[in-house]
């Protein structure tokens, strides 16, 4: 009923939102005659911030046409290598390579936890410098049919694990946060079942592995709630407008209700800097914001399987780490991981994984030879800095690049 209720006010608001853009340009555009009047700035800018709080913000665009490579451009191409029911595998196809032979191939596992896969778009242009780019590109649960079946947590593992398949024994994998999960357990059944395509490789970027480890504000909260209130209060069917009417989820708007509230006070600033940038003629400064929150606001409806399997067994019973976790009959135990090298990254200010709480894989995969392993703290690097920003691509990035060029070679 509240998925509903939202839809409603939405489209109720839907005519205000429309006429504060009309508002803005008729007291902002040079070419008419009332944003000459006295305060007609502030109008503009008022009507541009009011249209910006209530539109509608679809799912960005990756919009990475061109990297460099050897300090020379190379054009890229964005094509769909496999499509599931709830997920896209993505190849940015280049048309030059760093190395003759041929650049190592990184399968990137975007997050499933709210934002578009679009979220990595920095992670990615900067890994297309060096390396074949595929990247997992998640669907709006409320864009897939029922009849297309449900999707949890342990389909999330299938998924991953018939990606890598896909791709081939020359496959390195990085996980970003969610996925880290997953991709232990989907690297873990390979390894246990010696299935003769496995990756090279896995950098593991700030991920729950174990989140009894510094548990943030995001970890106390699923730990505080029973499960029940989760599934009472969280999961709603989805209105009969979109192609996965009558689906349920954990909707978009309200994952996006819960980001703001974690640091309202950090986004009211950045609205009212916005206004005061608009005042002043600073495009630069309303651009800059503009670009982050169509990003930011553009949400996604995530399955109501994957997330309460998500909610009990990473940040509840902690059944990866307590050696629990049971798929399809088989028991998710990551030191039956030998082959691939292991990276860890951490961020020392991240306020969503806590410190320690990717660093863990360390001792989890026990039988990959120390020699193999590798820890990164990024000093002064929260979450988000771990994989986009200036920090990663000059501190987190070259450590990396350099890790999955030695285990290509090292790794037979």
């Amino acid at each position: 009923m509240l998925y509903v209720l939202h839809e409603f006010t939405k489209n109720a608001m839907a005519p205000y939102v429309n006429f504060s853009t009309f508002g803005s340009m008729l007291f902002g555009s040079p070419f008419s005659p009332y944003s000459y009047i006295p305060n007609a700035k502030q109008v503009a800018a008022g009507f541009e911030l009011i249209h910006r709080m209530g539109k509608d913000y679809v799912k960005p665009t990756w919009d990475i046409d061109k990297v460099l490579i050897n300090e020379q451009e190379a054009y890229v191409t964005e094509t769909v290598a496999v499509e599931k029911p709830f997920c896209r595998l993505v190849h940015f196809q280049r048309s030059a390579s760093k190395n003759p032979e041929g650049d190592p191939i990184v399968l990137i596992v975007a997050p499933l936890s709210g934002h578009h896969a679009t979220l990595l778009r920095d992670t990615v242009r900067t890994m297309l410098s060096s390396f074949d780019v595929y990247v997992t590109d998640w669907i709006d649960a409320r864009m897939v049919p029922m009849y297309k079946g449900d999707f949890g947590l342990d389909d999330y593992v299938r998924y991953v694990q018939e990606f890598i398949r896909f791709l081939g024994p020359n496959t390195h994998i990085m996980s970003v946060c969610q996925p880290t999960v997953p991709v232990m357990a989907a690297v873990s059944l390979m390894a246990k079942n010696k299935e003769p395509i496995q990756v090279k490789s896995m950098t593991m970027m700030g991920g729950p592995l174990d989140t009894r480890y510094s548990p943030t504000s995001v970890n106390g909260l699923a730990f505080k709630k029973p499960y029940a209130w989760f599934e009472t209060q969280l999961i709603h069917r989805v209105p009969s407008r979109y192609p996965g009417a009558g689906r349920k989820v954990y909707p978009g708007f309200m994952q996006h209700a819960g980001f703001v509230a974690m640091n309202p006070d950090k986004h009211m600033q950045s609205h009212y800097e916005y206004y005061q940038n608009l005042m002043r003629g600073n495009e630069m400064g309303a651009e800059s914001h503009r670009k982050f929150y169509d990003e930011y606001n553009a949400v996604l409806d995530l399955p109501a399987e994957f997330y309460l399997d998500t909610i009990r067994v990473v940040f509840q019973e902690h059944l990866l780490p307590r050696h629990l976790w049971e798929i399809d009959g088989q028991l998710v135990d990551p030191a039956d991981i030998t082959r691939p090298h292991l990276l860890t990254v951490e961020g020392e200010l991240d306020d969503i994984t806590g410190i320690g709480q990717t660093r863990v894989a360390q001792e989890m995969c026990e039988n990959i030879p120390s020699s193999n392993k590798k820890h990164h703290k990024a000093i002064g690097v929260g979450h988000y800095g771990i994989f986009s920003g200036r920090r990663w691509r000059s501190g987190v990035f070259p450590i990396v690049e350099e890790f999955i060029y030695n285990a290509d070679k090292e790794v037979n």
